[in-house]
């Protein structure tokens, strides 16, 4: 799967270069000096005592370096949370650098203080899928030079001494630095009104050295030679244009879209966003100071409140599409609902759960009950097999990975035979996209391990309304 693999078939390369760049629009030189570090370290040629990777991001605010780190963890750990984070505006003083490392014995606060890059810290960021911490030192340049003086050991010999003597190892990770250093100096060269095309008679090219070469400038008038020398690449994000901007947008309102039909299952519907109403979010939403920052802010004042409000006030049939386009008045977006239609009454009673997790299979068993649903359990598909022709239940609630296939092709199946069932999948991991995309045309919901019992007991009931989904087809 795409989004974490079984460490014993680690994911291709071209797969990884693939998946990075859906998810990081716009900048292919980041994802080009990234990859090779991995391959590195999988072949076991990585220099020892370093760690596996340094890289310097530089460029405008809103541009993706952050988003680069959080993609990696996405596609390498399933999360994007598993990222060992510093914001370096916390450090901006030289004493506070005490928080990262803790107060050594005998000074005050020795036994209060807890560092935050511990071995045990970078154990938390790992996962059973792949053994590299990636660890993000977020505006570098807005820290004291205390920072640059403890990443000097890191960097050069990945190792860390923290105040009680304790050494930290930083062998297998791969360290990032953002740093907005030379942000203006580019968009100065650069001087469009956006921001998207070069200016003047320049090729993309020559632009391309040019801005490299501002920032070079900037990092070497920031930072000393040793340091500088300790990192391995130093890339150049550009300002996003016309084309990344649009295909930035167009994931927010896919994740909208799939946020709409997980939530409300049944009762969901479909958006239609014009291109007009498209021209309108990102005219508000990019600018050539904070990029496509704004841009999810936007989606969300402009596109997703309204969207609340309709379905709060129940003006969206289930299965309506809403077209969206730009108000009259120019400054909001009208959302205009069409079709759809009631759903007829139904009572889900008997649940399937499908979970090799025995732990997770009793207290989702006694929380049904608790809520009067009768629960089946089954640990595997071929239990689940036996269990849906001893028994027909009305739901099933399906965990992703199971000991003898997958929840994704239990579902499909099960739904083929019974296209009326409800169906929930549980996952402690992201979706690979294809079966994401099985998910949003089948209309199966996905709960995020950990879950509360309020969650599911929530979701079963807003599936008590529902008619037949859209058949699946073979076809």
């Amino acid at each position: 799967m795409p989004e974490a693999h079984d460490s014993a078939e680690p994911i291709r390369s071209d797969d990884l270069i693939d998946l990075l760049s859906r998810k990081v629009i716009g900048q292919p030189s980041a994802i080009e000096v990234i990859i090779p570090s991995i391959q590195l370290h999988r072949s076991g040629l990585a220099p020892e005592s370093r760690p596996v990777g340094v890289f310097l991001l530089l460029g405008p605010t809103g541009t993706g370096k952050t988003r680069t780190v959080e993609a990696l963890a996405e596609v390498l750990h399933g999360s994007s949370h598993k990222v060992l984070r510093i914001d370096c505006g916390e450090f901006q003083s030289d004493h506070e650098i005490a928080k990262l490392i803790g107060a050594p014995p005998g000074y005050i606060g020795h036994g209060d203080s807890k560092p935050r890059l511990t071995q045990g810290h970078l154990a938390e960021v790992k996962s059973p899928d792949c053994d590299l911490s990636l660890v993000l030192f977020d505006e570098i340049e807005k820290a004291a030079p205390a920072m640059t003086q403890l990443l000097l050991g890191i960097l050069d010999r990945a190792t860390l001494r923290l105040g009680d003597g304790t050494e930290v190892d930083f062998a297998q990770t791969l360290i990032f630095l953002t740093s907005n250093l030379g942000a203006r100096g580019m968009m100065d060269a650069i001087k469009p009104s956006m921001g998207f095309t070069p200016a003047g008679s320049r090729t993309p090219g020559e632009l391309s050295t040019q801005l490299d070469q501002i920032a070079i400038q900037a990092v070497r008038k920031h930072f000393s030679p040793e340091f500088v020398n300790r990192i391995d690449h130093v890339v150049t994000y550009r300002p996003l244009d016309a084309e990344s901007v649009a295909a930035i947008l167009d994931q927010h309102i896919f994740e909208l879209e799939r946020h709409v039909h997980t939530r409300l299952g049944a009762r969901s519907f479909d958006l239609d966003v014009s291109a007009g109403a498209r021209a309108f979010l990102i005219e508000r939403g990019t600018s050539p100071e904070y990029g496509a920052r704004e841009l999810r802010r936007m989606v969300h004042r402009h596109l997703t409140q309204p969207l609340a409000a309709l379905v709060a006030d129940d003006a969206v049939h289930p299965g309506a599409v809403v077209h969206v386009d730009v108000a009259e008045s120019g400054d909001a977006l009208s959302l205009r609902p069409e079709g759809g239609a009631a759903r007829p009454e139904r009572r889900i009673e008997k649940v399937l759960v499908v979970d090799d997790n025995e732990a997770i299979l009793r207290w989702t068993e006694r929380a049904l009950r608790s809520h009067r649903y009768e629960a089946v359990t089954a640990s595997s598909v071929r239990d689940a097999g036996r269990a849906m022709a001893s028994t027909r239940p009305d739901a099933a609630v399906l965990d992703y990975v199971l000991p003898d296939g997958d929840g994704v092709a239990l579902a499909m199946e099960i739904l083929g035979d019974h296209p009326d069932m409800v169906v929930v999948l549980m996952s402690g991991m992201e979706l690979d996209e294809e079966d994401e995309l099985v998910c949003r045309h089948l209309d199966i919901p996905i709960l995020t391990k950990p879950f509360l019992v309020d969650e599911l007991v929530v979701l079963l009931e807003s599936r008590e309304a529902a008619v037949p989904r859209a058949r699946w087809r073979t076809a």
